[in-house]
């Protein structure tokens, strides 16, 4: 149970954190400005599930193959890279910005297709397959869909009532210092167990 609970605390403070000024959430704002928030939120978490699935059973196979020395050194270098990532930001293109407001679709499906299309391949996914590695694989999809779906309805809230997004500089900066944090410790975790 104390492995579940790690696993469940970590993963959502990690994907709450790495979700603050992603695209998904510009994209949960938007959908949010053309549906109910309800469908939203439903559609976010289909599709954050699936994802998230996918990804702590990549991560999880990973992390049974491998010494876990080695594992956590390139999940730092992983979370160092997050921490550059997060630096350089996310916005809209134009065409995601129109396929947001005008689906023709219900609100779940839509949101649900193009949160699950967002999501291959973006920094959510790949440090859920990385804390996948790490800690056991029910306790990280737990607490990395639970940590993405919180912090887009936290952008919705909040994009709802204040009619604008949070300050994204500051999301941006507080987010990389918290991913190199973590990616710092597990490099020094890495060196002391090779070591």
């Amino acid at each position: 149970m104390e492995g579940f609970l790690v696993a469940l605390v970590v993963s959502f403070g990690v994907i709450f954190v790495a979700e603050l000024g992603d695209k998904s959430q510009l994209m949960a704002l938007t959908f949010a400005t053309r549906f109910k928030p309800l469908p939203v939120l439903v559609g976010i978490t289909v599709a954050t599930a699936v994802v998230h699935l996918v990804s702590v059973a990549i991560g999880y196979g990973l992390g049974a193959a491998l010494p876990t020395g080695w594992i956590s050194l390139v999940a730092g270098l992983a979370f160092l890279g997050f921490g550059a990532w997060t630096l350089r930001g996310d916005s809209l293109t134009d065409a995601e910005r129109r396929k947001a407001e005008k689906s023709s679709r219900s609100a779940i499906v839509a949101v649900s297709v193009a949160f699950f299309l967002a999501e291959l391949g973006d920094k959510t996914m790949l440090a859920t397959i990385t804390l996948a590695t790490r800690y056991g694989w029910f306790g990280t999809w737990l607490g990395s869909t639970v940590g993405m779906v919180a912090a887009d309805a936290l952008a919705i809230l909040v994009g709802r009532m204040l009619g604008r997004r949070l300050p994204e500089k500051t999301i941006r900066y507080g987010a990389a210092v918290l991913f190199a944090g973590c990616g710092l410790w597990l490099i020094l975790e890495a060196l002391a167990e090779l070591g």
